[in-house]
């Protein structure tokens, strides 16, 4: 089957080479234009775009689906179906109607749960205890396309948004190559979503990444692995932000007898290697953070160079 593949980030590199790897003839690939990336801001193509064109695929980068002249030059590669993996752009109706067998979507939830931009994410900073990928037929809707398959992934205590994200992307790419080989030999049977059970997961932005220590231990931590490593999770420390990666709430921590039981919310302790910070209901121990311009380092010595006052605290996050 001649497929289109539309992908960005990353994340879409497994689907990718699996597409490559398979049967399948990849005739192009749709992705996001190059854009700034890096410390210098250099202009930079995307992953999928810079793989394609090793491989001497047609390249597509237009500023949006909606751009003249984009549902022409995808039909002139004749596609019997579109494979799409975190392009990152809203694909227009006239272009759902190209490919015969229409565009195949890997998503990273168990649809109808987690619909929208980041359901790993959103799946670590609820609690989930299972998770997983969908390949589902694309309508207008936003995620809402009748399911052609998926598979079931645990979340891990210690997962963060790109780890799990990361695995997710592996374990999903042979579901992916296989849902486009069921539609090419007539025995996909996609279903319909259920109505039960739809939840949302929006894009999070670097005010949603903003420690709200006034949460629970528990919340607080599933918030930073969730925005690891992004959109990066932060607190305001004396006027700047500083970067914060994963921690352990202080039943989760083999010396939790050592944490302060009277820890206001935010306040910080610092002991000779670990950092404490009051929560609405236990304490957490700081993992690595890193202040402005400066590399990630241990809780421990940040605190060491800093010298936090008694009672000092983390400003909470709104």
């Amino acid at each position: 089957m001649r497929v289109l593949f539309a992908g960005t980030p990353e994340v879409a590199l497994p689907s990718l080479h699996a597409l490559l790897d398979s049967s399948h003839d990849v005739v192009g690939v749709l992705t996001r234009p190059d854009a700034a990336a890096g410390r210098r801001r250099r202009q930079r193509a995307s992953p999928v775009a810079e793989l394609a064109r090793s491989r001497g695929l047609r390249v597509l980068t237009p500023t949006s689906t909606a751009e003249e002249g984009l549902r022409e030059a995808i039909e002139t590669l004749s596609p019997d179906a579109a494979a799409v993996v975190a392009y990152g752009g809203l694909l227009r109706p006239a272009l759902l109607q190209v490919p015969v067998h229409g565009w195949v979507n890997l998503h990273f939830s168990l649809l109808p749960a987690w619909r929208g931009a980041a359901p790993v994410q959103h799946a670590i900073m609820a609690g989930d205890e299972i998770t997983g990928a969908t390949t589902f037929c694309i309508d207008e809707g936003l995620d809402t396309g009748p399911v052609l398959g998926s598979l079931t992934e645990r979340v891990r205590p210690d997962d963060t948004g790109g780890s799990l994200l990361d695995r997710l992307a592996e374990a999903g790419a042979p579901l992916l190559v296989d849902s486009l080989e069921a539609l090419a030999s007539g025995q996909a049977q996609p279903e319909a979503q259920s109505p039960v059970g739809v939840s949302h997961a929006p894009k999070l932005t670097r005010d949603d990444a903003a420690v709200r220590w006034s949460r629970p231990a528990f919340a607080v931590e599933r918030q930073i692995r969730g925005c690891t490593p992004a959109p990066g999770a932060w607190t305001q420390w004396r006027g700047s932000r500083l970067n914060l990666h994963p921690l352990r709430s202080a039943a989760a921590s083999p010396d939790q007898a050592a944490a302060p039981a009277d820890l206001r919310v935010g306040q910080l302790h610092a002991a000779r290697q670990r950092v404490w910070v009051g929560t609405a209901s236990e304490p957490v121990l700081l993992g690595a953070v890193q202040p402005p311009g400066k590399p990630v380092m241990p809780a421990a010595d940040w605190a060491r160079g800093t010298r936090p006052e008694p009672g000092e605290r983390f400003e909470d996050g709104a």
